[in-house]
């Protein structure tokens, strides 16, 4: 799979910067998450790799082809890029089926392609699968209902499932009968011999017209693959859309119309579209921002498989930042069209390179104060919360974790108890101290922690290493020494 590689990419419209200058590298098979909030840049950056939308200038590169770049005059067309784009919303056909659907992208691609005889891969392909009869009849057997009673199309989805192959494979292979001769073996062996004799006059047929078939039964010439511009056919349709929906699993769907169809089913079929012409690359924007919150959670579970079993290279829009943390390898967080950090998600979040970074991610958010540096002390309010080292005099925020809050009984902050959430293996304490943080704390302990829902005041400590020091005027990240424990930007 491509690398991606964005140069000082620019769009505008007027004086209107979508995004500015934007710098990427999205390795091959990662999971790339942009992360931002509505109207920052996430799904123009996106339609510009796809080439959906034009930049004003940069270079965008998708592995060793240049698809854009605003000095040379180059911009390949979307349909030339092979890349895949999964919407928000679904597409799909109300009127056709499920194949159909899947199907229907498929059926208009035409390009340069190996020339195949297909008539001598089917034969192979049976000749492999009848080395061992037994099994032929044992996954048709398994098809019988509690009559015993043979679901014919139950057994051709079977056959395709176990071995791989199309549907007028299937067919084929079914109509061998081997479930019901006294024989399967004798009658598998004759089989073969009538196959193999298709295949033996295929390859006279080629070598008579100077040509040899491979192990693919593709046509080669002085050792080379021949090719030629062609559509795809029926049989090769078909294997792709039975490849795309074992994957997406929605092998027993292929029949039904959308509207059958739950949205987690739908959004499947549309990944499975997506899927089936092979794209090096694969966009998706807010694909699941339409589902419920449990279909929600299941399919990003089914997004992170097929990212695995797939091993392209997936790039996300969205703007929850659960959905960036739970599925990416690295996020790129965008803010009115300027990249803010590009990293993996522990970094983005024990790491934030300023305050917009902080406060994105995380649930409840990160406590933010207004905080003093004097004389290497850091203050909130009128109390000196840390010593710090390396660190001027200045105004500072303060951004402090949930977690970073450690309940003890004698912490030297004591707070008054708003209310709590119990979450299961957490609880959520809402608190305030006016005397020295002068805001509202939304603090994460474990729930083994015993909180008197009765009780007037709550008392913490602070864990350094979930304390955050941002310059008060650029909001950049500084970084600091508490005593002996070094704050360093390469923690994660």
């Amino acid at each position: 799979m491509p690398k991606i590689e964005l140069k000082n990419v620019t769009k505008r419209w007027g004086g209107f910067y979508a995004v500015e200058n934007l710098n990427l590298s999205i390795d091959d098979a990662s999971f790339v998450t942009l992360l931002g909030p509505s109207g920052c840049g996430k799904t123009t950056t996106l339609r510009m790799i796809a080439g959906l939308e034009t930049p004003t200038s940069g270079r965008i590169e998708i592995g060793d082809t240049v698809v854009f770049d605003s000095d040379l005059g180059i911009n390949i067309p979307p349909n030339k890029r092979k890349v895949g784009f999964l919407f928000q919303n679904y597409a799909l056909w109300p009127n056709m089926t499920v194949y159909d659907n899947i199907a229907f992208g498929l059926s208009n691609i035409k390009g340069e392609m190996a020339k195949v005889d297909f008539e001598a891969r089917n034969a192979a392909k049976l000749i492999d699968i009848l080395r061992n009869p037994a099994d032929v009849v044992r996954q048709i057997e398994d098809c019988r209902n509690k009559k015993g009673a043979l679901d014919q199309k139950k057994a051709y989805i079977k056959l395709i499932d176990a071995y791989t192959i199309s549907m007028f494979t299937a067919k084929e292979l079914y109509k061998y009968d081997l479930q019901s001769s006294k024989d399967p073996a004798k009658l598998a062996a004759d089989i073969t011999v009538k196959l193999a004799a298709v295949v033996d006059g295929r390859k006279a047929a080629a070598k008579a017209k100077g040509m040899e078939l491979n192990a693919d039964c593709e046509f080669t010439r002085d050792g080379k693959t021949v090719m030629e511009e062609r559509k795809l056919t029926r049989e090769e349709i078909d294997l792709s859309v039975r490849r795309v929906s074992r994957i997406v699993k929605i092998s027993m769907f292929m029949d039904r119309y959308p509207a059958e169809l739950s949205g987690g089913q739908q959004q499947r079929v549309a990944i499975a579209r997506t899927l089936a012409p092979e794209p090096s690359v694969l966009f998706m924007d807010e694909p699941l921002s339409n589902l419920d919150a449990k279909l929600r959670l299941e399919m990003r579970y089914e997004l992170q498989r097929l990212h695995l079993e797939t091993g392209s290279t997936f790039v996300y829009v969205t703007h929850d930042q659960m959905e960036a943390m739970t599925l990416a390898t690295r996020i790129c967080l965008i803010n009115n069209g300027v990249l803010q950090q590009y990293d993996p998600p522990l970094r983005v979040y024990n790491s934030p390179d300023n305050l917009f970074v902080a406060k994105f991610p995380g649930t409840p958010p990160i406590n933010v104060f207004d905080g003093q540096v004097r004389a290497q002390k850091l203050y909130i309010g009128k109390d000196c919360v840390l010593e710090v080292k390396g660190v001027a005099d200045r105004d500072v925020f303060v951004g402090i974790r949930p977690e970073g809050f450690l309940l003890k009984e004698d912490g030297a902050f004591v707070c008054k108890l708003k209310g709590i959430e119990v979450m299961g293996r957490d609880i959520s304490v809402v608190s305030t101290n006016e005397a020295s943080l002068s805001s509202t704390i939304r603090s994460i302990i474990s729930s083994e922690n015993k909180v008197d829902t009765g009780s007037a005041a709550v008392r913490f400590d602070l864990r350094p290493k979930k304390v955050f020091l941002f310059d008060k005027e650029t909001e950049e990240r500084i970084y600091f020494e508490i005593g002996e424990l070094q704050d360093e930007k390469e923690m994660v």
